[in-house]
């Protein structure tokens, strides 16, 4: 394995945050501990694509957790989306995509795209950041429930911030939050804040990566409803080849 080399770190109230290059390879470590590379970028354009597909007007998105770019790229290539909002906790991160320090992170601000640094539960409960509803709704700020980079994640999977997450979708749109690993709980806990007429599903990817074949895990609350379609809207797009929904 080739030894990496940082392009960039700095200290946060919630921790280190630090870029790394091994080779090609982009890394992402948070507070001392991996937290995604560009190796497979599938899950993160994935959560995009697939939460997408769900909901026929998204006009207006939330994407919770910039990340290295991928999903907010997968969103904003969908000609129906007029407007992304992404949230992230570290405002280094912020500053090396406005600043392109990347090329992995470089130009996704602009005209359709707004990057916001706050911390996305305080953004679901107004308290921060842009204000909703949104269209849709989408959460990828750590691993899961099980698995946390960070403590301070664990109030995004409790329920006010996942009834907070519910109230800031517009009828019609759609809550999809991205785990590491299959989250019985947190299934439990999207069911427990829907409302009548709420649908909700967990969806199982399985991913090949360095010779292991991990389950990850997407949960799904839908509105019901129909938003107004998007004035590019071209209809819904199905990732083909993939699990169903399973509620």
């Amino acid at each position: 394995m080739e030894s990496a080399v940082t392009v960039a770190r700095e200290d946060t109230p919630h921790g280190e945050v630090a870029l790394r290059r091994r080779g090609e390879v982009l890394e992402l470590v948070v507070d001392g501990a991996f937290a995604m590379d560009t190796v497979d970028t599938s899950t993160e354009r994935l959560l995009a694509e697939v939460a997408l597909a769900e909901v026929p007007g998204p006009r207006r998105v939330l994407d919770g957790g910039l990340g290295l770019g991928f999903t907010a790229r997968a969103v904003l290539a969908d000609s129906r989306v007029e407007h992304l909002d992404v949230v992230e906790l570290a405002e280094p991160l912020v500053r090396w995509a406005r600043e392109s320090l990347v090329p992995e992170l470089a130009g996704l601000e602009g005209p359709r795209c707004s990057l916001h640094v706050a911390d996305v539960v305080d953004v679901l409960l107004g308290r921060d950041g842009p204000r909703g509803p949104w269209d849709l709704v989408l959460l990828d700020v750590d691993n899961g429930p099980d698995f946390l980079v960070h403590a301070h994640n664990a109030a995004l999977y409790d329920g006010p911030a996942l009834a907070a997450a519910r109230a800031a979708v517009r009828p019609g749109g759609a809550l999809v939050v991205w785990s590491s690993h299959r989250a019985p709980a947190l299934l439990g806990g999207l069911e427990a804040v829907a409302g009548e007429g709420d649908e909700v599903a967990e969806l199982v990817v399985v991913v090949e990566r360095e010779g292991r074949s991990l389950d990850y895990a997407l949960y799904r609350l839908r509105r019901p409803g129909r938003p107004a379609a998007s004035s590019g809207a071209t209809g819904r797009r199905r990732p083909a080849g993939r699990t169903a929904w399973r509620g």
